[in-house]
Formats: structure tokens, sequence, C-alpha cells
């Protein structure tokens, strides 16, 4: 297929600016160098392959789109003397807004993260690339110039679009005349990439990273038109440069694992390689196969972006459905990426019918179970290998806790924490571990949450459970607090959290003064200086160290977990929490006989700033609390 284009209907050439943070990232592209420069090949194929896929989906409705070539293939070619190579589809293509929309902006959603990602030390990593959806630029390692044309299956042959850049900071737009549906990318090699304008070298780099195209990768040579006359004039031929199988489709014995893994880099868009893969065929009522990978390293925006659906392609019969079918898996495994191959759905499938489907939802709990039974093997027979998943994508399972009661249990047992067992604050500690580690007579999993792995461990709530070895979890990622919330049991053992609700399991082991000897007065008289900034005061049963600390009812949000709902504009119901007291403390000691009633009136306000501040919190009047301190130091 080769796009023929009118000059005489062309319409004048306009100019226009790339975005300024779109510069920084050509420039990054333009002068880094890459640790593998023949990732653009891979990139611009697997562009082409999605056109061809979107194609041929748009095509079940209407297959006028074809326009008479449904022979659905990419062709590569390179020119030597002209020192360019040539990648040409003829899939959906594209119209004048979606070249403006999808070449001339680039990485719309992250592209300030991705220019951070870059420009690190020895951050110029291709799966970069991948992550931010800026494949196309890859063609900006190997290429000064750029030019691509296009049309809209569909559209009239006029509405053709060439775009055309050198990677200075503007492009140029014309409309022309194209007979041909699809996209034609020529790259303009630059001085010293000519290794590129070779076709084994293409052949070479097309095997080795887009073997399982499921299109036919096309090249050209010259052969004689007759093969015994050395003065035979020549004709070119085409030939498939490879396999064009559907991976999914072979059985396991068939495939390596280097094309699992090449296969992986292709539908990911990834470098790197897999942690793991997944491949099953159903069979019986319902027949379908799946792929599965977990990649070994997280997409830079995967916890913010958590709508940003990419990882599961969806084919029918072997056609192509939609890129992110995320009604096949639930939001806490949109870190899985695959494809997923169904018998029995129907062609015309769109979202809201795969949402109400009960052929989805089956599929839906068959890989779910599998992606588990997966990471639980990992995490028993490769525990190094699972803490490699665990950093990466811990908090996005997690996630599953709230979201998927029926397999909550099954997901708490793959969850890791830090823990007061180890100094590290590597999350390494399963609840089995915990469990197996604990007292006989200790009822209950002990954990704490704060803002931050420093404030966790040196929280004075563990002040009692140091003194007597009880381990506790150390929680201090922002999702935790929320995840306690609807997870209350593992097994038969209950979980609960250090600072909040009272220690009655552990009265009988605190030291604590005799409360028949302690001034109930004195609590009052705090408590009043405080007014409704506490809802109690009174001695404490955790603290052995600190003078106070703060105490929640067992219901009620963490105070670091309030702050980050209330600076989110969230309103929330006033809660005060209850102030606990060590009366062995020095400063208590102090207040037992201080008569100065703004003295002791400051060594309250004292007592509950400094416990604030042991929360990680901010105090509303910083000035005053340090005005106080030098009052009280003199």
């Amino acid at each position: 297929m080769t796009t023929e284009t009118t000059d005489k209907k062309s319409s004048k050439v306009e100019n226009f600016e790339f975005q300024a943070e779109a510069k920084q990232v050509l420039q990054l592209m333009i002068h880094s160098l890459y640790s593998n420069k023949e990732i653009f090949m891979r990139e611009l194929v697997s562009n082409g392959s999605d056109a061809l896929d979107k194609l041929r989906f748009a095509a079940l409705a209407d297959d006028s789109l074809y326009e008479g070539d449904g022979d659905l293939h990419i062709e590569v070619e390179c020119d030597k003397e002209a020192g360019t190579v040539t990648i040409r589809d003829n899939g959906i293509g594209m119209d004048r807004d979606e070249v403006i929309n999808n070449i001339g902006t680039i990485a719309r959603s992250g592209t300030r993260k991705f220019l951070e990602a870059l420009s690190g030390d020895e951050k110029k990593d291709a799966n970069l690339i991948g992550q931010f959806g800026v494949g196309f630029y890859s063609s900006f390692i190997v290429a000064d110039k750029v030019t691509l044309t296009t049309r809209k299956a569909g559209d009239d042959k006029s509405a053709g679009t060439r775009w055309e850049s050198a990677g200075d900071g503007d492009y140029s737009l014309e409309t022309l005349e194209l007979e041909k549906h699809g996209t034609e990318l020529v790259l303009h090699l630059k001085e010293g990439e000519e290794e590129f304008a070779n076709d084994m070298q293409l052949r070479s780099i097309i095997t080795r990273y887009s073997d399982h195209i499921g299109f036919p990768i096309k090249m050209s040579e010259e052969v004689k038109i007759d093969e015994e006359d050395e003065n035979s004039a020549t004709k070119t031929e085409w030939y498939d440069v490879n396999k064009a199988s559907a991976l999914w489709t072979l059985p396991k014995s068939e495939i390596s694992e280097d094309e699992y893994k090449t296969f992986y880099n292709h539908i990911s868009h990834d470098f790197g390689e897999p942690l793991t893969w997944i491949h099953n065929r159903v069979e019986g009522n319902q027949s379908y196969t799946s792929l599965l990978y977990i990649p070994t390293e997280a997409p830079v925006n995967m916890l913010v972006n958590r709508e940003d659906r990419q990882g599961l392609k969806l084919y029918i019969k072997r056609v192509f459905i939609m890129d992110a079918a995320e009604q096949l898996l639930p939001h806490y495994l949109r870190f899985v990426r695959g494809v997923i191959d169904s018998d029995d759905l129907p062609l015309n499938v769109s979202r809201e019918i795969l949402q109400d489907s009960p052929l989805a939802r089956k599929i839906q709990a068959g890989l779910v179970k599998r992606v588990l039974d997966t990471l639980e093997k990992m995490a028993k027979n490769d525990a190094e290998k699972y803490q490699v998943f665990w950093d990466n994508f811990g908090q996005v399972l997690k996630e599953g806790m709230v979201e998927d009661m029926p397999n909550q249990q099954r997901i708490a047992k793959l969850l890791r924490f830090a823990s007061t067992r180890n100094d590290a604050d590597t999350q390494s500690i399963s609840l089995d571990d915990y469990i197996s580690e604990k007292a006989e007579d200790q009822d209950d999993i002990w954990y704490i949450s704060a803002d931050n792995p420093a404030a966790a461990r040196h929280s004075p709530h563990l002040e009692v459970f140091s003194r007597d070895k009880v381990e506790v979890l150390l929680l201090s990622d922002r999702i935790d607090e929320w995840m306690m919330g609807y997870f209350r049991q593992y097994g038969e053992v209950n979980l609960k959290s250090v600072a909040k609700g009272d220690l009655s399991k552990k009265e009988d082991d605190a030291e604590t003064k005799d409360d028949s000897a302690v001034d109930e007065l004195l609590y009052t008289r705090i408590a009043e200086v405080l007014g409704d900034k506490v809802s109690a005061v009174k001695a404490s049963k955790r603290l052995t160290e600190s003078a106070s600390c703060l105490i929640l009812d067992e219901n009620e949000m963490a105070l670091h977990m309030q702050r980050l709902m209330e600076q989110a504009g969230q309103a929330l119901p006033h809660s005060a929490p209850a102030l606990e007291i060590n009366p062995e403390h020095a400063i208590f000691k102090k207040m037992e006989k201080e008569q100065d009633v703004e003295r002791f009136a400051d060594y309250s306000q004292l007592l509950y700033e400094q416990a604030i501040l042991a929360e990680g919190g901010q105090l509303e009047d910083p000035a005053g609390f340090v005005h106080r301190i030098n009052k009280l130091l003199v």
C-alpha cells in the first residue's frame, strides 16, 4: 500500500508551534542517547498495528471503510541514498483534527512528569516512552525530520493531511488529496544513523521486537523477472517478515520465554521484562483465552491516573474490540497487562453491553482468581520476586481490600507491612508472619497509621508496646487508613490501632499510677483550659516516656487522614480526640504543684500541642507555641 498524493489539490502549508513543555520533550528525545535506539521501530510498528485493529473493528459496522482494500498490513522500506526509513499502514488513519490532537501535542496527561523522569542522571530508559504515550516521538531518536501523511478511512480523498517537523519546536500542516486511507511515516535519518537504512538491519529489528504483531509486516526486494537471464529486468516483490500469528492462540509448549517477553513489550509499550505471565485457555460452557502479564515496574503515573486503563486488550475470535477492557479486571488489578480473546461475547459488543454481560462477569471472576493464585504462589515460593511486585504495586493491590470484599481475606494474605520488629521501613512482614511471632496471650494484631514512616515509628503510642516487646505494624501509605476502616479481622484475629480506644487488654501490664491517687481535679482543670479541642483528659496506659498523646474513638478516622480530607475540600463532622497524659512525667509533676493560673494554662496547651506534633500534625498557632516554650524555659 503506497500513499499517493495529488499536489495540485494541496492547500497552503500552515505552521504551528509545539507547546513549551512539548519543545522540552522533543529536545530530550533528540539529544538523549538512549540505551537502545531500535525501539523507534517497535513503537511505530505497534502504532500501525493499533490503526489496523481499529479499522477492522470499525468495519464490523461498515465494511465500506475498507474502500476495497481489506488486505490489512504494514509496510517497511528504506532508501540508502535518500537516508530514509518509511513505515506505512492501511489502517484507520487520522483526520486533520486528530493529527493536531494526537501528533501535535505531546504526552497531554503527563508531560511534566515525563520531563522530570527523563531529566535525572541515567534516566533515559526507553520504557518511559510507553509509560507516557509518546511512542511516536521516538522517531526523533534517529531522525532529524519526520513526515507523516495520513487520511482517515471513509473520508473524502481530498481530506488527507501531511504533518512535518524537524523537531526544532514547530511543525507544519498541509491538506492534500490521498488516494488511499492509512498512514505513512517517512523518517529522514540523522547523520550517523545510516545503519537503519539497511534492509537486513530492519528485518532483524522487526523479527526481534514485532514478530508476533497480528498483521503481516512486509518488506520489499528487487527480483529478476527472468531468473535465468542475467540481464533480465527486475520487479519489486513484497514478502512477510513476521509470523503474523496471534501468540496467545498458540500452545504454551510452542512459545519460548523470549517470545513471551517480546509480546509483552509489544502490548505494553514497556521496554523492560515482565515479572511473570499467566497463559490459560478455558473451554466448556464459556470459551476464552487469556495471556496476562504482571510488569516488573509500575508506570510513573499509575497511582495518579486511576482511571487510565490501558493494560487489557479485548479480542473476540481474534478481532480487536477495545484497548482498555476495564470491565474484565477490577480497578485494583489495573497494573495487569495482556490479551483476552473470547469465543462467546458478541462481536458488536459495546462497553455498556460488556458491563451488563454475565459472560463478562464470569471472565472477570476467572481472571481475578488466576492473578491472585499467581501472586500467592510467588509470595510462597519466591519471596524476593514478590517483594519486587509489592514495592511497585502494593498500594494499588490494597484498593482491593475495599473494592473486592469476597476476596478480601485472600488479598489480606498478600499484604506486606513495615513493623517495629525491624529497623528498616521496608514493607516485608505479612499478617501470617505477625501471627506466628506473637505471644500466646496476645489476642490482637496491633498497628499504627501515620503520615509517613518516621511518624509511625516514633509515635508515642508505641511506648508501652515497645516496653512489653509487642510487635506493631507501621502503616504510612495514604490508602492505609481508608483500607483499615474496612478491614477489622484477619481469619479469627482482630486488628486494632494502638492510637484508638482504650488499652484494656494492656491495663494489667501497664505500670501506671493508681487512679485513686491521681488528682482528678487536675485533669478537669486541663480539660477546662483546652475546651472543645479535646473530648476528655485522662491518665494514659500507653505512655512510658512521652508526656501526652491524642487518642481517637475506635471508629474515628486517624488525624492525619482527617487533615488530608480537609485539604481535599471534604467537610468532616467536628470530633475532638481525647488527651492522654503520662502521670509519671516531669511536666505533669510540675503541674501538680503549679499555683500560677497562667503558667498552668501554658503547660496544658503545651501538652496538647506537643501531642499534635508527635502525630505529624501542624499547629494552628506555631508562634504561640514557641512563645509558651520560651516562657516555661525561663
